[in-house]
C-alpha cells in the first residue's frame, strides 16, 4: 500500500520541494496550501493531491481535515510546514494574534482533528533557530502586552511552541513526532521584514541557502525508517538536540500550552 504525506505550505518554499522528493521517495503527496493555483501546480508537478486552506480561519483548518480524513483512510506522514513571519500585528479571522495562529493554533488544531487517521504515523513541525530569541509568555500568547517590533519575538515565541508541541505530542501519543530548523532559506518568507531586506541587502543573499537545501531536514524525517533520536527531538538542520529557548525546558510548560491551545481551539486536553 502506497504511504500518504501530508504536506502544508507546499505551495512554493521548502514545503514545494520536500513534496517533490517525498513523491519521489514512494509516497503519495497530499499537497495542502493557501494559494490555489500554486497549490494545484504543486500537486500535478509531483502527481499528488491539491488541498486548499487559509490558516486565517479554523473553520478552514476544520474543513481541511475532514476533506483529508474523507480522501485517506491513513496518514503516515503529517508535515505541519505552514506559517510564516508577520511584520504587522493583526488578527485572524477567528480574533487570535496571526503568528501564533497560522504558525501553532492552526498545526495543533489539524493534528489533532487527524489523530483517527495518523496511527503510529510521524508527525513533522518546521520550526526555528529563532525560538531562541522569542519571549514565550502562557498569559500573552496573543502578545497583546508586549511591542510587536516587527513580529520577529512573536515569530521566534511560535516556533517555541512548535518544539513543544512536538514534545508534548510524542509524550501523549504513540506517533513519532519532531521538529526542525531548515536553516536560512532563501525564498519569499519574511519578505515585509526590514530586517531580513537589511541582512539579504547587506550580505547579497549569500547567507542563505536554498529552499532544496532547506528542504533536506524534513525529506529526512519524512522518509527515513528510524530516527535515530528520542521521541520529540528538535533538530538543527539534520543535527538531533539543536540550541532552544530556556522556556522550553520549563518544567510542565508542553503540557500546560497544549490545555491553553486546546481551550483556544474548541478541544478536548485529554
Amino acid at each position: 500500500m502506497t504511504p500518504v504525506a501530508v504536506i502544508t505550505g507546499a505551495s512554493s518554499g521548502i514545503g514545494a520541494k520536500a513534496a517533490a522528493r517525498i513523491a519521489d521517495a514512494g509516497f503519495e503527496v497530499a499537497v495542502v496550501g493557501r494559494n490555489p493555483e500554486r497549490t494545484r501546480a504543486v500537486a500535478s508537478s509531483v502527481g499528488g493531491t491539491a488541498f486548499l486552506a487559509d490558516y486565517d480561519s479554523l473553520d478552514e483548518v476544520r474543513g481541511l481535515a475532514a476533506s483529508l480524513a474523507e480522501r485517506f483512510e491513513h496518514i503516515d506522514v503529517l508535515a505541519n510546514n505552514a506559517g510564516g513571519l508577520l511584520h504587522e500585528r493583526g488578527l485572524s479571522k477567528d480574533g487570535f494574534e496571526r503568528t501564533i495562529q497560522h504558525n501553532h493554533l492552526a498545526p495543533f488544531l489539524l493534528t489533532n482533528l487527524l489523530l483517527p487517521r495518523l496511527e503510529g504515523s510521524r508527525v513533522i513541525g518546521t520550526a526555528s533557530v529563532a525560538n531562541t530569541f522569542g519571549s514565550f509568555r502562557l498569559d500573552d500568547l496573543q502578545w497583546e502586552k508586549r511591542s510587536w517590533r516587527g513580529g520577529w519575538r512573536a515569530y521566534g515565541t511560535s516556533k517555541i511552541a512548535t518544539i513543544l508541541f512536538a514534545e508534548e505530542l510524542a509524550r501523549r501519543s504513540p506517533l513519532e513526532s519532531y521538529s526542525f530548523h531548515p536553516g536560512y532559506v532563501a525564498t519569499s518568507f519574511g519578505a515585509e521584514s526590514s530586517l531580513v531586506k537589511l541582512g539579504n541587502r547587506v550580505t547579497n543573499g549569500r547567507i542563505a541557502i536554498t529552499a532544496e537545501e532547506g528542504a533536506t531536514p524534513l525529506v529526512m524525517l519524512a522518509t527515513v525508517e528510524n530516527v535515530d533520536a528520542a521521541n520529540g527531538t528538535y533538530f538543527d538542520r539534520l543535527r538531533p538536540n539543536g540550541r532552544v529557548n530556556r522556556a522550553v525546558r520549563q518544567p510542565g510548560i508542553a503540557a500546560a500550552l497544549w490545555e491553553e491551545s486546546a481551550r483556544l481551539v474548541g478541544l478536548s486536553s485529554s
